[in-house]
Order: structure tokens, then C-alpha cells, then sequence
């Protein structure tokens, strides 16, 4: 069948199966080009279909050799249905690492049940042993524990917030006042975007004897500049994030040397539902991409196991490494905000890099990709 987007608010409901090997083949071209690193041989990455977890997995894979598997949730295709862009991303990336003779399993499942902790450690311990690197890139809505399902907000708290944003499905500026949280929602978000869950995945790890004496822990964050604070940074996603990295230091207590990494602002499927940020993204990639230091989400990762393999980590008063640090350079963060202030509804194209924003939330399903035909009939059964 021919394979077009179709766009839904802030999610594609299609995916492209060659378009998203044909990006995952990407960037893998660009991590082999970075060279080879001297880093972690056996990793496990906990949300490995998409953004910040693939890039890992890439750059673990075809910049270290390391053997991983994979964590995801995600659908296979279903009559004239795609599968998610997730499922097309792993079985490019296990095909390709097959024919590197690089070892690659994936679970698919609900990474925050006690089945899929299980079934992932089994095979580690079975075929692996013991891994020395572990991957925490969860971004989900929701998380059952028992009985009980929690959901995660993206809202203020403490005050209304009142700002710029625009509307993905015109491409218009508008205003916009995002109401705070409750204690129960900002709870409900601690318990689905917090630490508790890595922790229960170390601890697990532990217990069964699959983590190498040496081995790392990262989860990733976000902090932003003040624009963005309310929402993210001061919001009640913020506050989970202050649990995870409270959480990093906990599991470096007990034993498991833990990180949290500040990744810098890129159009993900997370980072597209929330209010405001999308806006700040497409203003933040054209002052980085006119300096010439924008990076994607591989470019970040494989910078990251640099850091991690052979270079300084550089590490906040927080403890946190910083892969933000050119976005929150000086002299970028003041033309963000000089553009941020003049923006308005007649001058945000000239103003923005819109362009390259859709360019990437597409390229993030398949579409979009230099070198593929989209007019062309392709099998969606990818198995």
C-alpha cells in the first residue's frame, strides 16, 4: 500500500516503514563516521524505539559494539493499519545490527510491569550475563501499579501560566494560560515520570545479578530556559524530573554508579504535546542552526558516550551531566529571547524555523526521508 502522514494534534497516526529504516540507517552512517569507542559492551535501553532510547541504542551499538536489547511498547501493523514508527525503528535497527553480527533483542511490553522486568533479565542472563550500561529513556502517559492507573499532566504549579504558543494544526501564534496542577495530579506525574520506576528496574537488576560491577545508569531530563520553566522545569513534569534525579543519587548510594543527563530541546513526540515548548524549539533551532551547533537527537547521544567513554562528563553542582550546554550558551539564549519577544502572527515564519521543526516531527514516522519513494507501494507487514 502507498503510506502517507496522517496528522492528529501533535501525533502522526501512520508510520512509513522504509522511511524509518531508511533514518535509522541515518544514523547509524553517522555514528560510524564519529569513530570508534572504547565504551560499555553489554546495554540495556528501557524505551529503545524512538528519540532520545534509539539514538542510545544506535550509538551503544555501532559506536561501542555493544550487544543491547531493548525495551519498547509498540504496535505492529494490522491490516490496512501501520505499525507505530517504533516497531519500523527496531526492526531496522535489529535487522542492521544483525548484519554487523551485533548481538540485539528486543521485549515488547509495558516496561513499568514486574512481567517485562522479568522477561528482560531473563535474557540478559542468558545470553548476556550481565550488562554494564543502563538506558532509562521512558517517556509514557500513564502507569498501572496494582490496581490503580496514574496519568501525568503538563501543567503549571503554584499559578496560571500565560504565554506565547502556537497550534500545530494551523501553525498560528496564539496566547495561552495553562491552569496548575493539583497535589493529586502533580503526584500522578511523580509516579509515571519519576524516579520510582528506574529505581525498581536497578533494584530488580541487582537482586538477579545482571549488572556488571562497573556498570553506569543514565535517565534523561530537560531543564530549559525561563520561558519554558513554568511548563516543564517549575512544572508538575519538573517535578518529576526533581524526583529522578533524586532518585540518580539514591542508586549511586546503594551502589550503582547513576546519572542524570540534561539533553537539549528536540521535537519528540513527548516534546510536541507540550504547550509553548514546540514554539521555543522552532526559535532555538534557527539561532543554533545559523551559529552552526545544532545537533538532532543522535548527535546529542553519541556526544554523550564521548562524555561517557572518553572525555570530561562535566557535571553540574547538581551532579547532572549538561548535553544542553549549547543551548543554554549566552549569547544563544538572548537571541531566543530578542526573537521570543518581538514574535507575533505576521513575522513568526521569518522569525522561526518552523520548516525544520515539521522536518523533524515527520522524519520521527518515517516521512519526509531523502532517498525514499513515497508514491511507491510498500509492504507495512514488517515482522
Amino acid at each position: 500500500m502507498v503510506v502517507q502522514p496522517k496528522v492528529r494534534g501533535f501525533i502522526c497516526t501512520t508510520a512509513h516503514p522504509a522511511g524509518c529504516a531508511k533514518e535509522v540507517k541515518n544514523q547509524i552512517d553517522y555514528v560510524k563516521k564519529q569513530g570508534k569507542l572504547n565504551g560499555a559492551k553489554k546495554v540495556l535501553v528501557i524505551g529503545s524505539s524512538m528519540g532520545y532510547g534509539l539514538a542510545s541504542r544506535i550509538s551503544a551499538a555501532f559506536g561501542c559494539g555493544a550487544a543491547t536489547v531493548g525495551v519498547m511498547f509498540d504496535k505492529p501493523a494490522s491490516g490496512n493499519k501501520t505499525a507505530t514508527s517504533g516497531w519500523y525503528n527496531t526492526k531496522a535497527f535489529e535487522k542492521f545490527a544483525a548484519e554487523e553480527g551485533l548481538y540485539a533483542k528486543t521485549v515488547n511490553g509495558d516496561a513499568y510491569s514486574d512481567e517485562v522486568k522479568r522477561e528482560v533479565i531473563d535474557i540478559i542472563k542468558n545470553d548476556l550475563g550481565k550488562v554494564d550500561l543502563v538506558i532509562y529513556s521512558l517517556a509514557a502517559p500513564r502507569r498501572t501499579v496494582g490496581d490503580v492507573t496514574y496519568k501525568s499532566v503538563l501543567k503549571t504549579t503554584g499559578a496560571p501560566y500565560t504565554n506565547k504558543t502556537i497550534d500545530l494544526r494551523s501553525n498560528e501564534i496564539s496566547e495561552i494560560t495553562i491552569e496548575p496542577a493539583t497535589e493529586e495530579e502533580i503526584e500522578a506525574t511523580v509516579k509515571v515520570m519519576g524516579g520510582e520506576d528506574w529505581e525498581a528496574w536497578i533494584d530488580a537488576m541487582k537482586a538477579s545479578d545482571v549488572l556488571d560491577d562497573n556498570a553506569v545508569t543514565i535517565a534523561y531530563n530537560y531543564i530549559g530556559p525561563e520561558i519554558t520553566h513554568p511548563m516543564y522545569y517549575n512544572g508538575s513534569i519538573g517535578r518529576a524530573k526533581a524526583h529522578l534525579l533524586a532518585t540518580s543519587k539514591k542508586i549511586t548510594e546503594n551502589g550503582v554508579r547513576a546519572y542524570v543527563s540534561v539533553n537539549k530541546a528536540l521535537v519528540t513526540q513527548s516534546s510536541s504535546a507540550i504547550p509553548i515548548v514546540p514554539l521555543y524549539i522552532s526559535i532555538l533551532y534557527k539561532v543554533m542552526k545559523e551559529k552552526g551547533n545544532h545537533e538532532g537527537c543522535i548527535e546529542q547521544m553519541r556526544r554523550l558516550f564521548g562524555k561517557l567513554y572518553g572525555g570530561e562528563l562535566g557535571l553540574d553542582k547538581d551532579g547532572q551531566i549538561r548535553m544542553d550546554d549549547w543551548e543554554m550558551e549566552d549569547d544563544v539564549q538572548e537571541k531566543v529571547s530578542k526573537i521570543w519577544n518581538d514574535l507575533n502572527a505576521d513575522n513568526f515564519k521569518q522569525l522561526t524555523d518552523m520548516e525544520g521543526y515539521w522536518k523533524d516531527f515527520y522524519a520521527l514516522f518515517g516521512f519526509g526521508i531523502d532517498g525514499v519513494d513515497y508514491d511507491a507501494d510498500v509492504d507495512v507487514s514488517v515482522e
